[in-house]
């Protein structure tokens, strides 16, 4: 009886001096801890990483509009690009100059000149070959990326990541099968270059994830820009159907894109911010099957098929295996 005495006058003790905590956050819900991640198997889903990955398929989404929107605009490419490059780095200073930090370092500053070069790259690759050979090559950044990651960021890839890159890169191999072809060798490599800056962009961006790669994508933007200036200053005008496009591809295709890679690259490993998106090339002949009516044929399909399935496990499995719970 003295026991049950002592016991019950201990917990009116501690409700009376705060120390209960289901009294306390009942009575003032602010005081109320943080609800924890989702426990699974012994495991925390981290909610940061599964919304990174759809940040990175809506990205993908925005960047599959290029091959549509540029059908429209009937300029150089250079020029385009350059155009483009300034409407995005004008709307990403609108939508978030209160929280960006020009820190000018050399790995913000080199960041910067990777993305100038993807995007300049790439343009020039889809000028000297092939749609098809410069999208392909692009996509072997996820190599670059399996290959250096594990020395410049500690993310050593897995077995399933190198299975998943064969099964995405044969995929792409039988999607634009009919457009590949061996014409040119100067612009292979360029596609080849471009994939390579695509890689180090990836990786460099992936190095600030305690800061923000956002400075660095605007300044890229503003040196593409720079670099696409001589051939906007020769471009004939534009009809308004062109403008309108230029400004969708500055705006959604690029700015919009980069906003949501921006915010998704602090939580995602370099090696998934490349092969998730990687639904964008077989998106982009959707878009152009819905307006111009080409449609793909049967490699195409196969492909994309396959290229769809290696992409969703991938998606997945990071999703159901975060890290361990502390």
């Amino acid at each position: 009886m003295e026991r049950l005495v002592a016991k019950a006058l201990s917990r009116r003790v501690f409700t009376a001096s705060g120390v209960d905590d289901a009294a306390v956050s009942t009575a003032n819900p602010a005081l109320r801890p943080p609800p924890s991640p989702a426990m699974h198997g012994g495991f925390m889903r981290d909610p940061a990483h599964t919304k990174s990955v759809g940040l990175l398929l809506a990205g993908a989404v925005c960047w599959s509009l290029a091959g549509v929107l540029f059908k429209y605009v009937e300029w150089p490419g250079l020029a385009a690009a350059g155009g483009r490059g300034l409407i995005a780095a004008l709307f990403l200073l609108a939508v978030t100059f209160r929280s960006l930090r020009f820190t000018w370092s050399p790995l913000q500053l080199a960041a910067a000149v990777a993305y100038a070069a993807c995007t300049v790259l790439f343009t020039l690759a889809n000028k000297m070959t092939t749609a098809a050979n410069a999208i392909l090559l692009q996509y072997t950044a996820p190599v670059w990326i399996a290959l250096l990651g594990a020395w410049f960021l500690g993310e050593r890839a897995t077995r399933a990541d190198w299975l998943t890159i064969a099964a995405v890169f044969g995929g792409l191999a039988l999607f634009f099968y009919e457009g590949l072809q061996l014409n040119n060798v100067a612009g292979l490599l360029v596609a080849v270059a471009s994939g390579v800056a695509f890689a180090v962009m990836t990786l460099l961006m992936r190095k600030q994830k305690d800061t923000s790669a956002l400075e660095s994508i605007i300044l890229g933007n503003l040196l593409g820009f720079v670099i696409g200036l001589p051939a906007l200053w020769t471009a004939p005008a534009l009809p308004a159907t062109g403008w309108i496009a230029l400004l969708l591809l500055g705006l959604v295709q690029l700015g919009l894109a980069y906003l949501f890679y921006a915010k998704a690259i602090k939580h995602v490993t370099a090696l998934e911010a490349v092969l998730i998106p990687v639904m964008e090339p077989l998106l982009n002949p959707l878009w152009v099957l819905l307006a111009f009516h080409e449609r793909p044929g049967r490699f195409a399909l196969l492909g994309g098929a396959i290229v769809l399935g290696a992409v969703t496990l991938r998606a997945v499995s990071g999703l159901r295996a975060p890290r361990p719970a502390a």
